[in-house]
């Protein structure tokens, strides 16, 4: 009598999850029929009332367009830096002297200035006449990221949304993004010029690249008496080397000590590409930033027809919708209205 009652336990319980799953697939059956009919209802009802859905459209596409002709016009453009008093370690791609987060922070007070409306502070911050800073719209300073870390730039960090600890994909601390927007796009060379006196008016900086040419010359000149020092040496080890070959029988050469000049040779090359790149350094980046990509001119203007639609044409599609829906069920609502 005992073992029949387990037995009779999991009967029961299969029986309830038969009855559960029979459950579930008959509410998942009405909630299929009950949204194919609100589907099959909703478009009946644009279908029927497309005449006035159709003008709402129209009309704001009429608006969109009013508002781009009455509104003043605004072009977007960005520009890559490369600051140049980066200290870069090697191995970890890290910025040793965290200029490129002052320098964007720095960037940024111009961001604060345009959207305060504060002309006098923005003109002589970047020393640019007044009339042209009222054509300026707005100037920030973003992170470009890295993906793999293999030292080639792949996206800009617009939304500011990077994680910091992301090992695999790193902000480029060697480079920066600059967006601007202005109301004319004849003025981006200006802008161009006073973001460049802005930043370069640092003193700090100042300094800071004066110190950084002065050790690059310092180390030059180093390298080249480091170059001067191993040829010569290399000539004397090839002198010993070649006096210590004895001739043998049959015109053979018998070698009495091995040849130790080729270890030279590594030496030389390793110094003279050290050099090279110093050089490089030294005359191609002279200042505290140099400009890797210059503004483009847009061809087209950012708030256009589509710009202003994008939020004019739904807000007129849904109101008329809204309105549509009202009248359709007038009578329930005031039904509802009268009861409660």
């Amino acid at each position: 009598m005992a073992e029949m009652i387990p037995n009779k336990h999991v009967s029961d319980n299969e029986i309830d999850l038969l009855e559960l799953f029979r459950r579930m697939g008959k509410t998942m059956n009405r909630w299929g029929k009950a949204l194919g009919r609100a589907f099959l209802i909703s478009i009946v009802f644009l279908l029927r009332r497309w005449l006035p859905l159709g003008i709402s459209v129209a009309v704001g596409i009429g608006v969109s367009y009013l508002q781009k002709m009455t509104s003043p016009s605004f072009y977007t453009s960005d520009m890559i830096f490369r600051n140049n008093l980066a200290l870069m370690d090697g191995k970890t791609l890290r910025d040793n002297s965290g200029t490129t987060n002052e320098i964007i922070s720095k960037i940024n007070k111009l961001h604060t200035f345009c959207s305060e409306s504060n002309s006098v502070a923005l003109s002589e911050a970047t020393l640019l006449k007044p009339e042209s800073v009222k054509n300026i719209s707005d100037i920030s300073a973003f992170w470009i990221i890295d993906q793999n870390k293999d030292r080639i730039p792949d996206f800009v960090d617009y939304k500011g949304n990077h994680n910091v600890y992301d090992t695999t994909n790193i902000r480029m601390q060697d480079r920066l993004d600059i967006r601007v927007i202005v109301n004319s796009p004849q003025d981006l060379n200006l802008v161009r010029n006073g973001i460049i006196k802005f930043i370069e008016s640092d003193s700090l900086y100042q300094q800071r690249n004066r110190v950084r040419l002065m050790q690059n010359q310092e180390l030059l000149t180093r390298l080249g008496y480091d170059i001067v020092q191993l040829d010569s040496l290399q000539k004397v080890k090839y002198f010993e080397e070649t006096r210590n070959l004895k001739p043998g029988t049959g015109g053979q050469i018998i070698f009495l000590q091995e040849q130790k000049t080729q270890l030279v040779y590594n030496d030389i090359y390793s110094l003279y590409s050290r050099k090279q790149s110093l050089e490089s350094e030294r005359d191609l980046y002279k200042g505290i930033l140099t400009v890797l990509s210059d503004f483009s001119t847009p061809t087209r203007r950012d708030n256009g027809t589509m710009f202003y639609g994008m939020h004019i044409i739904p807000l007129f599609f849904g109101l008329t919708l809204l309105i549509l829906i009202i009248l359709a069920n007038r009578y329930k609502l005031r039904d509802i209205y009268k009861r409660y």
